[in-house]
């Protein structure tokens, strides 16, 4: 064991090239800065943050609040500049730290908003922050040509590739239920849908399709990290990314994530295929900027660059052990649903932040009734008074969600004179097309619950 130990700790410390992080670091600034246009260019700065009354918040998180439009509008604009400079390798370790801050905020001012790439990207972005991806390629080592470095630490570029095995994994093992696998769900729903897509709609009109789209979507989940760690199959199986990630952005409404996927992929490749690829940039770019510099050919400077290396692995022990309860927590985390009972997709808790990909067509409706204790009279409400549509959609379907809208109606109702209102809700959802069905105890007051990590007994039982 202190044998594998130290052969461990050695090939995590050995030097390799820089260049895979160079790769992700522009990748991550460029998907961002466009997402982050694209985002305040469709109006979303409005439509998500500013014009809803009522914002729905992540537990542990409710002290996350938006800003005032103005202060919105900044933090989407620092966030552009940030993104920018990242790419740029440009005031790099502020930058890195500024866009993982505003990224991540952004993302907490709203549970309804919650998706698996967001979290991904947000994780993504606070790795970029304890690597040294600007030591090459950026304009920081114009600025300061001292802090040029071609080689780095393995482990630099090994967190991740781990990260992506993480999603991957777990995004396959998931998939291994009866539902996809057996019958086809609910993929079943979906392809048909886009039978018009041109080339290759005719595709998506044959019935076996959804059930040879299941089996090789498990497969190329559970198996891609691995096909991708080899030589000898990296090619195909980046081809299968390209292919995969291309399909899933041409069915569904997923933003840049498939690009996010694509870009991020490369991180597999050989330190040659990227220092190819930079030393082909600095030519073709610009020449001041050249990813090789002429020092890093002088004798010696190797062997004193690897040092370096060596040193500031040995000398960062609190970043490496945030790195393994990091990555300990990453792995356990997506399993603590079997400490609940019942079906994770109905009662969906520990559904979240675990990797649980397009895996259910779920739906609902809520209709909410407020009830004053002091004449006994009860009445509906209308929740798009409160909730745009997207928020009244994903509620209708998550406990938790609906949960935190009882009581924002207690203090609102509160507030227009109602004596001690109590809430009830009457919530039929539908699952993977089946007969929608009473989701909670339509009788319990939901005002009198508190939510936390124990198993929601007011959920009813899918049965």
């Amino acid at each position: 064991m202190p044998g594998q130990k130290l052969y461990i700790e050695n090939w995590l410390i050995q030097p390799v090239s820089i260049a895979p992080l160079v790769t992700l670091r522009v990748v991550i600034g460029v998907m961002l800065l466009f997402s982050t246009l694209r985002f305040v260019a469709l109006g979303w700065v409005d439509d998500h943050y500013i014009t809803p009354v009522f914002h729905f918040k992540y537990f542990g998180f409710e002290w996350v609040e938006p800003l005032p439009a103005t202060g919105l509008y900044i933090v989407h604009g620092l966030l552009i500049i940030s993104s920018l400079c990242v790419m740029l390798g440009l005031f790099y370790r502020l930058a890195a730290i500024v866009q993982f801050l505003l990224f991540t905020y952004t993302e907490l001012i709203d549970l309804t908003y919650y998706l698996n790439h967001y979290y991904f990207v947000s994780i993504v972005c606070g790795l970029l922050v304890l690597v040294p991806a600007n030591r090459a390629f950026s304009l920081d080592v114009l600025r300061k040509p001292a802090i040029s470095r071609s080689k780095i630490s393995r482990w630099t570029i090994f967190i991740f590739q781990l990260q992506l095995g993480i999603v991957y994994f777990h995004a396959g093992i998931w998939k291994v239920n009866y539902d996809w696998l057996v019958n086809a769900l609910p993929l079943k729903i979906w392809i048909p849908a886009n039978d018009q897509l041109p080339l290759i709609g005719w595709i998506f009109q044959q019935k076996i399709t959804p059930y040879l789209f299941s089996w090789a979507g498990m497969l190329y989940d559970v198996s891609i990290v691995l096909w991708l760690s080899w030589s000898r199959t990296r090619p195909w199986a980046y081809l299968t990314v390209i292919v995969f990630h291309t399909l899933t952005g041409l069915m569904f409404q997923i933003g840049v994530f498939p690009l996010v996927m694509i870009g991020a992929t490369l991180i597999f490749f050989s330190e040659q295929w990227h220092e190819r690829l930079w030393n082909w940039a600095s030519d073709t770019i610009t020449k001041p900027l050249r990813f090789r510099n002429r020092v890093a050919d002088f004798p010696g400077f190797q062997h004193l660059e690897n040092l370096k290396t060596q040193f500031a692995t040995h000398r960062s022990s609190l970043i490496t052990s945030f790195l393994v309860l990091f990555f300990l927590f990453q792995i356990l985390f997506p399993w603590r649903y079997l400490l609940y009972p019942g079906n994770i997709f109905w009662t969906e808790e520990g559904y979240r932040f675990c990797w649980r990909v397009m895996l259910m067509e779920k739906a609902g409706t809520a209709t909410f009734f407020v009830k004053d204790a002091k004449t006994g009279r009860e009445g509906e409400v209308v929740n798009s008074e409160f909730l745009n549509a997207h928020q009244e959609k994903q509620m209708a379907m998550q406990p938790d969600m609906i949960l935190q809208f009882a009581h924002f109606l207690k203090k609102h109702y509160e507030q227009r004179g109602v004596s001690n209102p109590a809430v009830r809700a009457e919530v039929y959802v539908t699952l993977n097309a089946r007969p929608s069905k009473l989701l909670i105890d339509p009788n319990v007051d939901l005002t009198k619950i508190r939510d936390g990590w124990a198993h929601k007994t007011w959920i009813l039982n899918d049965k």
